[in-house]
């Protein structure tokens, strides 16, 4: 429920859906597994269990969806052993060698007869929308992995106003500040994982876990150089996370104050679902918006 990473796009709040619209466009582009000669199959789930048949969660005014892709499992060992055999078996019924395009084809024709037998694997990418802040927070900070959901929620709405989180002020800029500083600023405190980088292609690249990010040691990486690429901060003793340079978050981690507000609200899966993704959110998308105002807000 509670999300460990996140990407962040900044929204149109003018341009959102409404929630039925979502819902129903969503619908209309529901998650198929993959079906005969089929590699693989995205489409949107349902982000909550116990609601299996509604494509959106919604608590007050934040919403949750899910993408789900699911992908064939044909390993190429398979594949080039049967076609080994299959080589070997022409050639010594035959007499004569086979070249490569034959052998393409005949590694096409084993593929289409495995794949339709093959295993598959699936996995999923949540996201809630958070319409009061404007903000679309998926709970992934892999680029790639965020910018499909994305592509898949403008086509499935025929469009969404969402843009890349770009600041004023760099992320590695104010992390190199507030290391070099040995604090943070406003609810930011350093916590104990840092990442630094020299400049230049064979640059060499320092990782520091556990460690009292204000020790003179771990200052004198900056003073010789060295730019901070990821800060470990905690945020008003209630979330802590590993800010980079993209500005994305890592390793989060939501805080007993959280976690027991949320429980507060009942015991029951969907009463813990609707509380935590309320206080989720909303600590998210606080943290976030004091973080822009420290790197001198959204560039236009």
């Amino acid at each position: 429920m509670w999300f460990k990473q996140l990407s962040i796009y900044p929204l149109n709040k003018a341009q959102l859906p409404t929630l039925e619209t979502l819902a129903d466009k969503l619908a209309a582009a529901e998650f198929a597994p993959c079906m005969g000669l089929d590699w693989d199959s995205v489409g949107f789930a349902a982000p909550a269990s116990f609601q299996p048949q509604e494509m959106v969660f919604a608590a007050q005014n934040t919403w949750r969806v899910a993408l789900k892709k699911e992908e064939k499992v044909l390993p190429a060992a398979v594949v080039r052993d049967i076609l080994d055999d299959k080589v070997q078996e022409i050639q010594n019924a035959e007499g004569r060698n086979v070249g490569r395009k034959e052998k393409q084809e005949l590694k096409d024709n084993i593929t289409d007869d495995l794949l339709p037998r093959a295993f598959t694997k699936s996995s999923r990418t949540e996201a809630v929308f958070d319409t009061d802040h404007g903000l679309l927070l998926v709970n992934n900070a892999n680029a790639n992995k965020a910018e499909a959901l994305l592509t898949k929620l403008r086509e499935a709405l025929g469009g969404l106003e969402a843009r890349l989180p770009r600041t004023n002020q760099s992320p590695g800029s104010l992390m190199t500040d507030w290391l070099l500083r040995g604090a943070g600023e406003g609810g930011f405190e350093l916590d104990s994982d840092c990442e630094l980088k020299g400049l230049g292609d064979a640059a060499a690249t320092v990782r520091m876990s556990k460690q009292d990010l204000s020790a003179e040691e771990v200052i004198n990486h900056v003073k010789n150089g060295k730019i901070v690429t990821q800060l470990g901060l905690c945020w008003q003793e209630r979330v802590r996370f590993v800010l980079t340079q993209d500005f994305t978050l890592k390793r989060i981690q939501f805080l007993d104050v959280l976690q027991e507000e949320a429980a507060s609200h009942g015991d029951d899966m969907a009463s813990l679902m609707f509380a935590s993704q309320i206080l989720m959110s909303e600590a998210l998308s606080t943290l976030i918006a004091e973080l822009v105002l420290h790197l001198g807000g959204w560039a236009e």
